[in-house]
């Protein structure tokens, strides 16, 4: 009789643990909501080869278009679209974005964060404080008279967009944003890859953020690094590899 009695509770006790773990795995879903942020002289069209591979891989994408008028103006557009998701989601920010993203990151409904040839700045720093410290290379970047930023036509294919046909640049070039110029001396409130998980992607032919600095921001955040051979607008001229390292992020993520 005690023997059988102390079998019933051990199988009790197994029964327990298997309903508890397999309520643990309910709740690890994968992450299947991407928000996209775009950074200086581009908008969110340019995020269309990598949404559509994402979408074919049944994630929910969604591309914030930033105003880029102020740094809080483009956080609050972003946590705009983060809050309008239906789960968590993977942030994922391309160079001035990566600024964006690491202050918006700290919502709630991030899961992890992903940066694509990015700034990844630490609390109280900003993008100007970074590329001070490891500068570019292109000297192509040029100020209004009334305070924004804009690329010179003439440097644009080889400074930001190199291994894009020049006819494709060429079109960048005289359509490209002008953001504000003080949004890149704004230092982050609290970096968000302190606490989030991240993933980052350096471009070794970048030439408006040096690859040195990118390699040294990532290593700082203890982000999961690719390295690959590309221009600044690695999410355009290598989409696969970009939506390769996002997907990771969507998985891993939900085992963090």
């Amino acid at each position: 009789m005690k023997t059988s009695s102390y079998l019933t509770r051990i199988a009790a006790a197994i029964a327990l643990s298997a309903a508890a773990l397999g309520s643990q795995a309910a709740t690890a879903a994968p992450v299947k909501n991407i928000v996209l942020v775009h950074g200086y002289f581009a908008d969110g069209s340019g995020w269309q080869a990598v949404s559509k591979i994402l979408a074919r891989d049944g994630y929910k994408v969604s591309v914030v278009q930033e105003p880029e008028t102020s740094f809080g103006d483009d956080v609050q557009a972003t946590t705009r679209v983060i809050d309008a998701q239906d789960g968590p989601s993977i942030l994922v920010g391309h160079s001035y974005g990566g600024a964006v993203v690491t202050e918006a990151g700290n919502d709630d409904k991030v899961a992890g964060l992903v940066y694509v040839a990015a700034f990844q700045p630490d609390t109280g720093e900003s993008p100007l404080e970074l590329t001070k410290k490891i500068p570019p290379a292109t000297k192509a970047i040029k100020a209004t008279a009334d305070g924004h930023l804009y690329i010179d036509p003439a440097n644009f294919h080889e400074d930001f967009a190199a291994d894009l046909p020049a006819s494709e640049a060429s079109f960048m070039a005289i359509s490209q944003v002008t953001p504000a110029a003080q949004s890149f001396g704004v230092p982050i409130k609290h970096a968000a890859w302190r606490t989030k998980p991240s993933w980052a992607l350096v471009a070794t032919a970048d030439r408006a953020i040096n690859p040195d600095l990118e390699r040294f921001m990532t290593q700082r955040a203890g982000s999961k690094t690719v390295e690959i051979d590309s221009s600044h607008v690695a999410y355009m001229s290598h989409p696969a590899a970009v939506a390769k390292l996002i997907e990771q992020a969507a998985t891993q993520s939900s085992k963090e």
